[in-house]
């Protein structure tokens, strides 16, 4: 099929660096990585979602809570920074 497509300034950079590089025709490299972007796509869509699950953690007795600073001391030391 052939249709007229607008390259943005980087993609053709890319684009002529990767022919030169691999002594492809601009067509062969630019169906290449269509292909490559299209499959990908399509794999990522059938992986899992990374899910973060929360777990308790307790309260420690004599640390304030709502004071980020003080606990990173207490957890790590004074360099902590």
């Amino acid at each position: 099929m052939r249709t007229t497509l607008t390259l943005d300034d980087d993609v053709v950079a890319k684009l002529n660096a990767e022919m030169k590089r691999s002594g492809k025709s601009f067509k062969e490299t630019v169906n290449e990585f269509l292909r490559t972007g299209l499959q990908m796509r399509q794999e990522m869509a059938k992986t899992d979602r990374f899910k973060v699950e929360a777990k308790p953690l307790g309260v420690i007795p004599g640390l304030n809570y709502d004071c980020i600073g003080q606990l990173l001391e207490e957890a790590e030391g004074p360099f902590h920074k």
